[in-house]
């Protein structure tokens, strides 16, 4: 255990000595506030922000000091939100980045513990949701596999109602953020990381489009039950063509912050031209 602890501390090191050496200028909550506020985010927007730390470059308080940006951005009128998926609670049988042995399969159904909004920790997310879901204020949708968390006036309306089979659907936070005609913020991610991009999926017709099985730990009734449903096969291997195509026809203007390239845009047109285009390009 210390040889695994001593190398991981070694490997953090690096990459930090590596963002330190790639960063012209420290930022800071104010100056990180500043450079985002001039991308176009306002007090008073609802936003979907999707994070990189280590695009941004080193900043001094890490994580908290980029919540801290954004909330000073937007102001006590704004709402925040960010996504907390857990891909730890889906049926391991489907696993393959890593795959684990087949024997493991039943004992990882019976024994995962069941999705709690306080306590399960997100999965592939970044440091910066991370804390934001344990955030003062912050609340989390109850989906165990595809949650948001968000802080703010609309937080309730965003995740109220975030139902097992509608994961990136119309009743989830996407749709619930398309009826508010809210924003997407890009922070330092491309629109491979656009999760509003599902909510066109979700929208669009076309072909190829199926579902699968899928199956997650939950609470049901205050008892802990492994729960199989049918979901929508994702695919964001075109996410960045459709994204990129989007911006073009939109004049979406990309800021910078830090060392991050920053793009903010409404989230209803991008829907919109999204589904639009799956519908055309997708088989």
């Amino acid at each position: 255990m210390a040889i695994l602890e001593a190398n991981g501390h070694r490997k953090n090191t690096m990459t930090e000595a590596n963002t330190i050496s790639h960063t012209d200028q420290l930022l800071t909550v104010e100056s990180l506030a500043e450079q985002i506020a001039a991308c176009g985010l306002q007090a008073g927007h609802t936003v979907l922000v999707h994070s990189s730390m280590s695009k941004l470059g080193w900043i001094a308080g890490g994580a908290q000091a980029v919540i801290q940006a954004l909330l000073r951005v937007l102001g006590e009128t704004g709402t925040l939100m960010m996504p907390t998926h857990t891909t730890q609670n889906t049926d391991p049988a489907n696993w393959s980045r890593p795959p684990v042995p087949d024997t493991w399969v039943p004992v990882i159904r019976a024994q995962t513990p069941a999705f709690d909004p306080a306590t399960t920790p997100t999965r592939g997310m970044g440091v910066i949701p991370e804390l934001f879901r344990t955030w003062p204020g912050t609340i989390r949708s109850s989906h165990p596999i595809g949650s948001f968390a968000a802080r703010g006036p609309n937080a309730t309306t965003l995740l109220r109602n975030h139902q097992l089979l509608d994961m990136f659907g119309d009743s989830s936070p996407l749709g619930m953020l398309y009826e508010l005609d809210g924003y997407v913020l890009l922070l330092g991610v491309d629109h491979g990381n656009n999760t509003s991009l599902h909510l066109a999926e979700n929208r669009a017709i076309w072909a190829g489009k199926f579902f699968i099985p899928e199956a997650t730990a939950m609470m049901v009734n205050g008892v802990r039950e492994w729960v199989s449903f049918k979901m929508l096969a994702l695919e964001s291997d075109d996410f960045n063509s459709v994204g990129d195509a989007y911006e073009a026809q939109a004049g979406i203007q990309r800021g910078t912050a830090g060392e991050a390239t920053v793009r903010l845009m409404r989230q209803r047109p991008l829907v919109d031209f999204a589904v639009e285009w799956m519908e055309a390009n997708r088989k």
